[in-house]
Formats: structure tokens, sequence, C-alpha cells
């Protein structure tokens, strides 16, 4: 059994390789901020070692932000998931209830809402243009869909792999249509445009995403580190707005710390937090 100090509330972030991950010191920042006397760690799990991990923890801990590649895997261990994880088949959140009920949550949808309407995304937006189709695409899907966007093209490294994302576009009565990784026409005018593929995946494109100008356009790019990126420089060079991996994180963790504390914390106490450590 993974024992806490006794008295103390415990949460972690969990991934494979989670040594990069900021969670740390988001929470930890949250905590002081709220004067509460929890503890936020991070370790090293991997799909197979999720499952052994939390049933190995003592009724001190409250709390798991899941990343990479465990946001499919916490669907399993969950008794219950909330209806935005369910529909996007992704959980980024386990709260540990008392008697040992375990619900999955997903913040990542709401993170993304709230970083595009801070930088200007507006509802009835026309088609979005995607790149990459795994789970935080997934997000990205259904955070179009509370935005009233109606069609998105997903732009996919693999088509043949990426076909859930059209099953999750009819189910959210979002039209999702599937396309090479390659830049279409359509894609020089979308008000949206959403990557969520690891780093310098999309710099191949970031000059025919860009060439016809941005002005007037979102870009919504997931990537934190490094920052900014390609396809993010040239999208600001050319007149249009951005929100970037670091905007994402700190909306999502805001949401986490809700869960998981059942308290408040505001954005611009994480953005400083994130700017102290460089």
């Amino acid at each position: 059994m993974i024992i806490g100090v006794q008295g103390r509330r415990h949460c972690a972030v969990l991934g494979s390789p989670v040594a990069h991950s900021l969670s740390p010191v988001l929470h930890r920042a949250a905590y002081r901020h709220l004067r509460l006397d929890w503890e936020y760690t991070a370790h090293e799990v991997d799909e197979g070692g999720l499952p052994g991990f939390v049933r190995g923890l003592d009724p001190s801990w409250r709390g798991l932000s899941l990343t990479m590649p465990l946001k499919r895997a916490g669907r399993e261990v969950a008794d219950d998931v909330s209806s935005v994880a369910a529909s996007v088949g992704a959980v980024n959140t386990l709260l540990l209830e008392p008697g040992g009920r375990i619900t999955g949550d997903n913040t990542d949808v709401p993170g993304m809402v709230a970083a595009l309407r801070e930088r200007g995304a507006i509802p009835q937006m026309g088609a979005v243009c995607m790149w990459g189709a795994g789970a935080t695409a997934a997000s990205a899907i259904a955070a179009v869909a509370r935005l009233e966007g109606r069609a998105v093209h997903v732009h996919a490294r693999d088509v043949a792999r990426a076909t859930g994302s059209v099953e999750l576009g009819e189910r959210l009565d979002v039209d999702v249509s599937l396309r090479p990784w390659l830049p279409w026409p359509e894609c020089s005018v979308a008000e949206l445009v959403v990557q969520t593929a690891p780093a310098g995946a999309a710099d191949s494109v970031a000059g025919p995403l860009t060439e016809s100008g941005t002005t007037g356009r979102v870009l919504l790019d997931v990537v934190y580190a490094p920052w900014p990126t390609a396809l993010a420089s040239r999208w600001l060079a050319a007149g249009g707005a951005v929100a970037g991996g670091l905007d994402l994180l700190v909306h999502q963790a805001a949401g986490q710390v809700r869960l998981m504390t059942g308290r408040d914390v505001p954005v611009a106490v994480l953005r400083d937090a994130l700017a102290e450590t460089g």
C-alpha cells in the first residue's frame, strides 16, 4: 500500500514519461494559495501498472491526474465516469471517493473551451481544421461541439486508424471528415485550427497553414515545450491569435483542483507559478 503522511491529503500525476510534467508546479501553487496542507507528487506509471498503483493507495489519497499514455486506460480503473469523459473516451482525472469508489473525469474539454474563449474563439464558428486524431483530438472535438462548431476536418498521420474521430463526431452532432497529413484548401480559411500532435509533427505544414494570413483566426496548439512552435510563431506573425499548450495546461489544472479540493483557484495564480519556473 502507498501510504501518505498522517492527516494530509495526497494527489499526484501519473504517466510515462512523467518527469517533464508541470502538474506538480501548478497543483502545489494552488495548495499554497488555498492554504491547504496537501501533497502533490509525480509517479512514473505505464498502462500495465495503473490498476496496481491505484489499488495500492490508502484513504489519504484524493485525486490523480493522468497524462499520456493513461487517458484511455483511466476508464478501465474507474467505477464511474462523467458524461464528458464517457463521450470522448478519455479520462485525465481520477477522484478517489470515501469508501474506495473511483470516479473518472475529463478537464481537458472544459480547459480547451476556456483557453479558446480567452483567445477569442466564438460560438457558431465555421469549419475547424484539426491536426492529429488521438485522445487530445477527441477532447478538442468535444470542445468544438461545446462552442457550437458543427464541422471539423481531421488530418491524421494514419487515416485508417482515425475512424474513432468520425464516430465521436456522430455522437456529438459534429460533422467530422478525415484528411491525410497534407493541407487542403479549406485549411487556409478555417476560423479555428487545432494542433494536437506531438512537438515538431506540424512543422512541415506551418507555412501552408499561414501563407494566406491568419488575422481574425485562432490557433490552439497543445504543445508547450518547446514554445513557441514553428506553427505558433508563423501564426502570430501573420496576425492571428494563439492559445498554447500552457493556456490549456493551466485551465485544465484549475478544473482538476476544483474537482479534487472542492475549491477554486484563480488561473492567474497558476500562470504566475509557471512563470517562476522560467
